[in-house]
Protein backbone atom coordinates (compact mmCIF):
# COMPACT_ATOMS: atom_id res chain seq x y z
CA UNK A 1 0.00 0.00 0.00
CA UNK A 2 1.26 3.72 -0.60
CA UNK A 3 2.33 5.91 1.69
CA UNK A 4 0.47 8.10 2.46
CA UNK A 5 3.33 10.68 3.58
CA UNK A 6 5.23 10.33 0.77
CA UNK A 7 5.75 12.93 -2.14
CA UNK A 8 2.86 12.70 -4.23
CA UNK A 9 3.33 13.49 -7.93
CA UNK A 10 2.83 16.76 -8.97
CA UNK A 11 0.74 18.13 -12.41
CA UNK A 12 3.96 20.16 -12.96
CA UNK A 13 5.84 16.94 -13.42
CA UNK A 14 3.88 15.62 -16.03
CA UNK A 15 6.00 14.19 -19.16
CA UNK A 16 6.07 16.18 -22.21
CA UNK A 17 3.52 14.47 -24.04
CA UNK A 18 0.58 15.68 -21.50
CA UNK A 19 2.10 19.25 -20.94
CA UNK A 20 0.28 20.52 -23.89
CA UNK A 21 -0.61 24.21 -24.43
CA UNK A 22 -4.28 23.92 -25.23
CA UNK A 23 -4.61 26.97 -26.69
CA UNK A 24 -2.51 25.58 -29.38
CA UNK A 25 -3.98 22.30 -29.23
CA UNK A 26 -3.86 20.32 -32.69
CA UNK A 27 -5.65 17.25 -32.44
CA UNK A 28 -3.75 15.19 -35.04
CA UNK A 29 -0.17 16.30 -33.79
CA UNK A 30 -0.96 14.98 -29.71
CA UNK A 31 -2.53 11.88 -30.83
CA UNK A 32 0.22 10.92 -33.12
CA UNK A 33 2.72 12.20 -30.08
CA UNK A 34 0.94 9.96 -27.69
CA UNK A 35 0.14 6.99 -29.89
CA UNK A 36 3.72 6.12 -29.47
CA UNK A 37 3.63 5.05 -26.06
CA UNK A 38 2.80 1.41 -25.76
CA UNK A 39 -0.12 0.13 -23.46
CA UNK A 40 1.62 -1.88 -20.67
CA UNK A 41 0.61 -5.48 -20.19
CA UNK A 42 -0.61 -5.94 -16.23
CA UNK A 43 2.22 -7.60 -15.08
CA UNK A 44 4.19 -4.86 -16.26
CA UNK A 45 1.71 -2.24 -15.34
CA UNK A 46 1.73 -4.13 -11.38
CA UNK A 47 5.85 -3.65 -11.17
CA UNK A 48 6.02 -0.28 -12.37
CA UNK A 49 3.38 0.74 -9.71
CA UNK A 50 4.65 -1.22 -6.92
CA UNK A 51 8.23 1.03 -7.70
CA UNK A 52 6.06 4.44 -7.16
CA UNK A 53 3.98 3.44 -4.58
CA UNK A 54 6.60 1.99 -2.94
CA UNK A 55 9.54 4.11 -3.80
CA UNK A 56 7.99 7.22 -5.34
CA UNK A 57 10.31 6.57 -8.98
CA UNK A 58 9.68 9.61 -11.24
CA UNK A 59 10.34 7.26 -14.17
CA UNK A 60 7.93 4.91 -12.87
CA UNK A 61 5.34 7.32 -12.26
CA UNK A 62 6.03 8.88 -16.31
CA UNK A 63 5.34 5.56 -17.61
CA UNK A 64 2.41 4.92 -15.84
CA UNK A 65 0.84 8.11 -16.82
CA UNK A 66 1.93 8.21 -20.60
CA UNK A 67 0.56 5.04 -21.06
CA UNK A 68 -2.63 5.64 -19.97
CA UNK A 69 -3.02 9.46 -21.98
CA UNK A 70 -4.73 7.64 -24.87
CA UNK A 71 -7.76 6.52 -22.48
CA UNK A 72 -7.85 10.08 -20.85
CA UNK A 73 -7.89 11.40 -24.44
CA UNK A 74 -10.91 8.83 -25.51
CA UNK A 75 -12.71 10.05 -22.53
CA UNK A 76 -12.15 13.70 -23.41
CA UNK A 77 -13.87 13.31 -26.50
CA UNK A 78 -16.94 12.21 -25.11
CA UNK A 79 -17.49 15.34 -23.23
CA UNK A 80 -16.95 17.58 -26.77
CA UNK A 81 -21.04 18.14 -27.33
CA UNK A 82 -20.70 20.35 -24.15
CA UNK A 83 -19.20 22.98 -26.10
CA UNK A 84 -15.74 23.33 -24.49
CA UNK A 85 -12.42 23.22 -26.86
CA UNK A 86 -10.99 19.43 -27.09
CA UNK A 87 -7.62 20.76 -25.89
CA UNK A 88 -8.62 21.89 -22.33
CA UNK A 89 -11.18 18.62 -21.94
CA UNK A 90 -7.88 16.81 -22.72
CA UNK A 91 -6.03 19.00 -20.71
CA UNK A 92 -8.36 18.23 -17.05
CA UNK A 93 -8.36 14.71 -18.05
CA UNK A 94 -4.48 14.32 -17.95
CA UNK A 95 -4.60 15.98 -14.72
CA UNK A 96 -6.97 13.24 -13.78
CA UNK A 97 -4.33 11.02 -14.41
CA UNK A 98 -2.18 12.74 -12.16
CA UNK A 99 -5.02 12.38 -9.41
CA UNK A 100 -5.26 8.72 -10.12
CA UNK A 101 -1.86 7.94 -9.62
CA UNK A 102 -1.90 9.55 -6.54
CA UNK A 103 -4.43 7.49 -5.11
CA UNK A 104 -3.95 4.40 -6.96
CA UNK A 105 -3.31 1.09 -4.76
CA UNK A 106 -1.81 -1.65 -6.60
CA UNK A 107 -2.14 -4.22 -3.80
CA UNK A 108 -5.95 -4.20 -4.04
CA UNK A 109 -5.93 -6.18 -7.42
CA UNK A 110 -6.90 -3.55 -9.59
CA UNK A 111 -5.85 -2.26 -12.97
CA UNK A 112 -4.53 1.19 -13.00
CA UNK A 113 -7.05 2.44 -15.59
CA UNK A 114 -10.33 1.12 -12.90
CA UNK A 115 -8.96 3.48 -11.12
CA UNK A 116 -7.95 6.43 -13.79
CA UNK A 117 -11.68 6.18 -15.81
CA UNK A 118 -13.00 7.23 -12.48
CA UNK A 119 -10.43 10.19 -11.76
CA UNK A 120 -10.23 10.94 -15.36
CA UNK A 121 -14.17 11.76 -15.82
CA UNK A 122 -14.20 13.80 -11.90
CA UNK A 123 -11.92 16.00 -13.25
CA UNK A 124 -13.69 16.89 -16.69
CA UNK A 125 -17.28 16.93 -14.50
CA UNK A 126 -15.50 19.34 -12.46
CA UNK A 127 -14.51 21.29 -15.09
CA UNK A 128 -17.15 21.48 -17.04
CA UNK A 129 -19.35 22.45 -13.62
CA UNK A 130 -16.80 25.09 -13.65
CA UNK A 131 -17.21 26.54 -16.61
CA UNK A 132 -20.54 26.35 -17.80
CA UNK A 133 -22.29 29.39 -16.02
CA UNK A 134 -21.42 32.43 -13.88
CA UNK A 135 -23.59 30.51 -11.62
CA UNK A 136 -22.39 27.81 -9.70
CA UNK A 137 -23.78 24.73 -10.36
CA UNK A 138 -23.85 21.23 -8.94
CA UNK A 139 -23.05 21.78 -4.85
CA UNK A 140 -24.05 18.37 -4.28
CA UNK A 141 -23.47 14.40 -5.91
CA UNK A 142 -27.26 14.41 -7.29
CA UNK A 143 -27.08 17.85 -8.59
CA UNK A 144 -24.11 17.12 -10.91
CA UNK A 145 -25.42 13.64 -12.08
CA UNK A 146 -28.24 15.38 -12.61
CA UNK A 147 -26.66 17.64 -15.32
CA UNK A 148 -24.89 15.26 -16.84
CA UNK A 149 -27.83 12.85 -17.52
CA UNK A 150 -30.61 15.07 -17.82
CA UNK A 151 -30.84 15.30 -21.35
CA UNK A 152 -29.78 11.48 -22.15
CA UNK A 153 -32.93 10.68 -19.45
CA UNK A 154 -34.93 13.29 -21.56
CA UNK A 155 -34.02 10.91 -24.79
CA UNK A 156 -34.48 7.53 -23.54
CA UNK A 157 -38.18 8.78 -21.61
CA UNK A 158 -39.55 10.52 -24.29
CA UNK A 159 -37.44 10.37 -27.53
CA UNK A 160 -40.43 12.00 -30.18
CA UNK A 161 -40.75 15.10 -28.01
CA UNK A 162 -37.42 16.40 -29.36
CA UNK A 163 -35.93 17.55 -26.35
CA UNK A 164 -38.54 19.50 -25.02
CA UNK A 165 -39.27 19.10 -21.13
CA UNK A 166 -42.83 18.89 -20.70
CA UNK A 167 -43.72 18.78 -16.33
CA UNK A 168 -45.14 14.88 -16.93
CA UNK A 169 -41.48 14.41 -18.17
CA UNK A 170 -39.55 16.40 -15.42
CA UNK A 171 -41.18 14.37 -13.12
CA UNK A 172 -40.82 11.13 -14.57
CA UNK A 173 -36.75 11.86 -14.55
CA UNK A 174 -37.11 13.25 -11.37
CA UNK A 175 -38.23 9.71 -9.71
CA UNK A 176 -35.65 8.24 -12.35
CA UNK A 177 -32.77 10.30 -10.74
CA UNK A 178 -34.06 10.74 -7.30
CA UNK A 179 -33.80 14.24 -7.04
CA UNK A 180 -36.58 16.65 -6.51
CA UNK A 181 -38.93 17.89 -9.47
CA UNK A 182 -37.82 21.75 -9.22
CA UNK A 183 -33.99 21.15 -9.54
CA UNK A 184 -35.09 19.16 -12.84
CA UNK A 185 -36.54 22.26 -14.04
CA UNK A 186 -33.88 24.56 -12.49
CA UNK A 187 -31.30 22.61 -14.07
CA UNK A 188 -32.87 22.32 -17.41
CA UNK A 189 -33.04 26.27 -17.79
CA UNK A 190 -29.71 26.49 -17.01
CA UNK A 191 -28.17 24.05 -19.23
CA UNK A 192 -29.23 26.53 -22.28
CA UNK A 193 -26.30 28.43 -20.64
CA UNK A 194 -25.87 32.04 -19.79
CA UNK A 195 -27.13 34.64 -21.83
CA UNK A 196 -25.55 38.68 -21.64
CA UNK A 197 -28.22 41.18 -21.14
CA UNK A 198 -26.25 43.26 -23.25
CA UNK A 199 -26.66 40.95 -26.43
CA UNK A 200 -28.42 42.24 -29.47
CA UNK A 201 -32.57 40.18 -30.67
CA UNK A 202 -31.25 40.09 -33.82
CA UNK A 203 -28.50 40.65 -36.48
CA UNK A 204 -29.29 44.07 -37.52
CA UNK A 205 -27.00 47.03 -36.89
CA UNK A 206 -29.07 49.00 -34.63
CA UNK A 207 -31.09 46.16 -33.19
CA UNK A 208 -32.17 46.70 -29.57
CA UNK A 209 -30.78 44.22 -26.21
CA UNK A 210 -32.38 41.85 -23.87
CA UNK A 211 -31.92 44.43 -21.17
CA UNK A 212 -34.78 46.12 -22.90
CA UNK A 213 -36.84 43.98 -22.51
CA UNK A 214 -37.07 44.00 -18.82
CA UNK A 215 -40.15 46.17 -17.30
CA UNK A 216 -39.12 48.38 -14.66
CA UNK A 217 -41.37 48.71 -11.62
CA UNK A 218 -40.01 51.56 -10.38
CA UNK A 219 -41.13 55.15 -10.10
CA UNK A 220 -40.23 57.15 -13.44
CA UNK A 221 -37.58 60.30 -12.91
CA UNK A 222 -40.37 62.69 -13.54
CA UNK A 223 -42.80 60.79 -10.64
CA UNK A 224 -40.24 61.20 -8.60
CA UNK A 225 -39.19 64.81 -9.07
CA UNK A 226 -43.06 65.58 -8.78
CA UNK A 227 -43.06 63.72 -5.53
CA UNK A 228 -40.21 65.79 -4.21
CA UNK A 229 -41.63 68.77 -5.27
CA UNK A 230 -44.90 68.19 -3.72
CA UNK A 231 -43.39 67.27 -0.38
CA UNK A 232 -41.20 70.59 -0.16
CA UNK A 233 -44.65 72.67 -0.93
CA UNK A 234 -46.59 70.68 2.00
CA UNK A 235 -43.50 71.11 4.26
CA UNK A 236 -43.89 75.04 2.99
CA UNK A 237 -47.74 75.37 3.58
CA UNK A 238 -47.36 73.58 6.94
CA UNK A 239 -44.76 76.02 8.34
CA UNK A 240 -46.72 79.06 6.93
CA UNK A 241 -50.01 77.79 8.55
CA UNK A 242 -48.07 77.40 11.91
CA UNK A 243 -47.79 80.67 12.01
CA UNK A 244 -51.14 81.34 12.62
CA UNK A 245 -50.77 79.51 16.01
CA UNK A 246 -49.57 81.23 19.40
CA UNK A 247 -46.78 80.11 21.21
CA UNK A 248 -48.80 77.90 23.66
CA UNK A 249 -50.94 76.48 21.07
CA UNK A 250 -47.40 75.84 18.57
CA UNK A 251 -45.97 74.18 21.52
CA UNK A 252 -49.25 71.65 22.27
CA UNK A 253 -49.68 71.20 18.24
CA UNK A 254 -45.52 70.11 17.90
CA UNK A 255 -45.68 67.77 20.91
CA UNK A 256 -48.47 65.61 19.70
CA UNK A 257 -47.85 66.14 16.07
CA UNK A 258 -44.51 66.77 14.89
CA UNK A 259 -42.38 64.55 16.94
CA UNK A 260 -41.16 61.13 16.48
CA UNK A 261 -42.54 60.00 19.64
CA UNK A 262 -46.13 61.95 20.72
CA UNK A 263 -46.25 63.54 24.43
CA UNK A 264 -49.56 62.32 25.96
CA UNK A 265 -51.63 64.74 27.27
CA UNK A 266 -50.75 64.66 31.64
CA UNK A 267 -47.08 65.06 30.15
CA UNK A 268 -47.35 68.51 28.49
CA UNK A 269 -50.09 69.60 31.15
CA UNK A 270 -47.65 69.31 33.77
CA UNK A 271 -45.21 71.06 31.48
CA UNK A 272 -47.03 73.98 31.06
CA UNK A 273 -49.17 73.20 34.34
CA UNK A 274 -53.09 73.05 33.11
CA UNK A 275 -54.97 70.18 33.16
CA UNK A 276 -54.98 67.01 30.45
CA UNK A 277 -58.56 67.82 28.59
CA UNK A 278 -57.32 71.49 28.42
CA UNK A 279 -54.67 70.24 26.72
CA UNK A 280 -56.85 68.29 24.53
CA UNK A 281 -59.02 71.04 23.72
CA UNK A 282 -56.55 73.55 23.20
CA UNK A 283 -54.52 70.27 20.40
CA UNK A 284 -58.22 70.28 18.66
CA UNK A 285 -58.52 74.05 18.49
CA UNK A 286 -55.18 74.59 16.71
CA UNK A 287 -55.36 71.67 14.36
CA UNK A 288 -58.44 72.94 13.26
CA UNK A 289 -56.40 76.28 12.59
CA UNK A 290 -53.43 74.65 11.08
CA UNK A 291 -55.70 72.61 8.82
CA UNK A 292 -57.93 75.53 7.38
CA UNK A 293 -54.90 77.54 6.81
CA UNK A 294 -52.97 74.72 5.35
CA UNK A 295 -55.98 73.95 2.93
CA UNK A 296 -56.19 77.55 2.09
CA UNK A 297 -52.66 78.17 0.72
CA UNK A 298 -52.57 74.61 -0.42
CA UNK A 299 -55.10 75.79 -2.72
CA UNK A 300 -53.41 78.89 -3.72
CA UNK A 301 -50.42 77.46 -4.62
CA UNK A 302 -51.60 74.61 -6.64
CA UNK A 303 -53.37 77.10 -8.77
CA UNK A 304 -50.74 78.93 -9.42
CA UNK A 305 -48.63 75.73 -10.36
CA UNK A 306 -51.51 74.14 -12.26
CA UNK A 307 -51.78 77.29 -14.28
CA UNK A 308 -48.08 77.15 -15.10
CA UNK A 309 -48.45 73.23 -16.30
CA UNK A 310 -46.62 71.89 -13.06
CA UNK A 311 -49.68 69.81 -11.16
CA UNK A 312 -52.65 68.06 -12.50
CA UNK A 313 -56.03 69.48 -11.31
CA UNK A 314 -56.45 67.25 -8.36
CA UNK A 315 -53.19 67.23 -6.37
CA UNK A 316 -53.30 65.23 -2.79
CA UNK A 317 -53.73 68.01 -0.30
CA UNK A 318 -51.46 67.36 2.81
CA UNK A 319 -52.28 64.38 5.11
CA UNK A 320 -52.73 65.97 8.15
CA UNK A 321 -54.84 68.22 6.33
CA UNK A 322 -56.97 65.28 4.69
CA UNK A 323 -57.16 64.17 8.66
CA UNK A 324 -58.62 67.88 9.94
CA UNK A 325 -62.34 66.11 10.17
CA UNK A 326 -60.91 62.89 12.47
CA UNK A 327 -62.92 62.15 15.53
CA UNK A 328 -59.68 62.15 17.30
CA UNK A 329 -59.85 65.76 16.94
CA UNK A 330 -63.31 67.03 17.64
Amino acid sequence: MANSMAPTFSSSRLPTAARMDPARFDEQSYMSLIGRYPVLEQAREEQIARRWARDRDQQAADILVTSHLRLAAKLARRYRGYGFPLGDLIAEANLGLVMALNRYDPDRGARFSTCAIWWIKSAIYDYVMRSWSLVRLGRTPAQKKLFFRLRSEMRRLRPEHGGALTRDLAEQISQSLDVPLDDVLEMEQRLYGDLSLNAPLSDLEDAAEWQDLIADDSPSVETLLAANDERDHQRAALSDALAVLNARERHIFAARHLRERPESFDQIGQALSISAERVRQIEARAYTKVASAARRLCKVCRRHRFAAGLLPTRAPLPKFVNNATSPAFV
